[in-house]
């Protein structure tokens, strides 16, 4: 590829060329991009914002904290009650907030980048789905532990997307009918999961639907630190990938003219999008509305695409997750809730504003 048609293959940035940018080179040009100072603010806005929303997190409860002590537990010297209550008991639940958070956002920026399509998310198109069905089946059959469950989550939202991907190809797999049939086997696994919970015993059917509601209740250290691992490793394969996805949102013939393996890539995007989710859904259960979103806002936001974009969107993932977790701790009190049941009452409204605009451009 030649720079000229390198430089024109940048169509976002091509579309505003008053904007100033600032171009980020490692050595060797390993790693490359362009930051427009809008995105810096924006995304600097968004930190700030969840600095504010952990510490809040970490503040509120039935020991309710200042802010200051809550930073003396962090950083500086305090009561061993204190530090237990900030370091041991809400800090692995506010940091596990802030990824997978973040995950979710990426996982929808990857399948809307796939499908070209704002509907283009994991909760959609029904991996979210596929993935709370593998992790039933392995309660069935005794399975415990994270290992075991992140095994299944991951298991069933593969196997959701080979299916849809199976029958949604034809010459190729497009954006809309990948939706449509997503849709369609999100419905059909939603009655085998049903079926599951109503032919368990009561036990394992309690604690199935509880957790299938997405909860982060409970969550201390032990459990914490297999998932941040393993979000590590999957955020360093999203910089990896996030070429391709601006690649095919320039459509299938740009992006095989630019020498891209369509259906090759597809498939990659697919894997780190569902190991994203499966890695949400092994921890706290199925947790709707983020994927769905957060790219959506970060894109109205920043108008950043590229490794840009995957910064800017996991923000606005991070933060939409946190504080839903932090209404779902502290709206009724005594009573604490679901953080699942928090988006999925936003995710309603925002479904709603979205298929009102998507109409009104139509």
């Amino acid at each position: 590829m030649t720079a000229v048609e390198q430089e024109s293959h940048r169509a976002p940035v091509a579309a505003h060329p008053a904007r100033r940018a600032l171009v980020v080179r490692t050595p060797r040009d390993l790693l490359s991009f362009r930051v427009d100072r809008r995105t810096v603010v924006v995304c600097a806005a968004l930190v700030l914002a969840l600095v504010a929303t952990l510490i809040a997190a970490l503040s509120l409860g039935s020991t309710t904290l200042r802010p200051a002590a809550v930073l003396e537990a962090l950083f500086g010297e305090t009561t061993r009650a204190t530090r237990t209550v900030v370091v041991d008991w809400r800090l692995p639940r506010a940091v596990l907030a802030i990824a997978f958070g973040a995950a979710l956002g990426l996982s929808g920026a990857m399948f809307q980048s796939l499908t070209r399509n704002a509907l283009g998310s994991p909760d959609v198109i029904g991996l979210n789905m596929g993935a709370y069905t593998g992790v039933l089946v392995v309660m069935l059959l005794g399975g415990a532990g994270w290992a075991a469950v992140a095994t299944g989550s991951l298991v069933g939202g593969l196997a959701t997307a080979l299916l849809v991907y199976v029958f949604a190809f034809q010459r190729g797999v497009q954006g809309f009918r990948l939706i449509i049939v997503g849709i369609a086997f999100s419905a059909m696994l939603t009655s085998v999961n049903t079926w599951i919970l109503v032919k368990v015993d009561v036990d394992l059917a309690l604690r199935a639907a509880v957790w299938g509601a997405g909860t982060l209740n409970g969550v201390r250290w032990p459990q914490a630190w297999p998932p941040l691992a393993v979000m590590l490793v999957l955020c360093l394969v999203a910089v990896v990938v996030a070429p391709r996805m601006r690649q095919l949102e320039l459509g299938d013939d740009a992006a095989a003219t630019h020498g891209l393996g369509l259906e090759r890539s597809k498939v990659l995007l697919i894997v780190v999008g569902i190991a994203f989710t499966a890695l949400v859904t092994a921890t706290a259960g199925p947790i709707a509305f983020v994927a769905l979103a957060a790219p959506q806002a970060a894109r109205r936001l920043t108008r950043a695409d590229g490794t840009v974009g995957l910064v800017s969107t996991a923000l606005v993932g991070a933060l939409l997750l946190s504080l839903a977790d932090v209404v779902a701790q502290h709206a009724i009190p005594g009573l604490p809730l679901p953080v699942g049941a928090v988006t999925v009452s936003i995710g309603g409204l925002y479904l709603l504003w979205l298929l009102a605009a998507e109409t009104g451009r139509s």
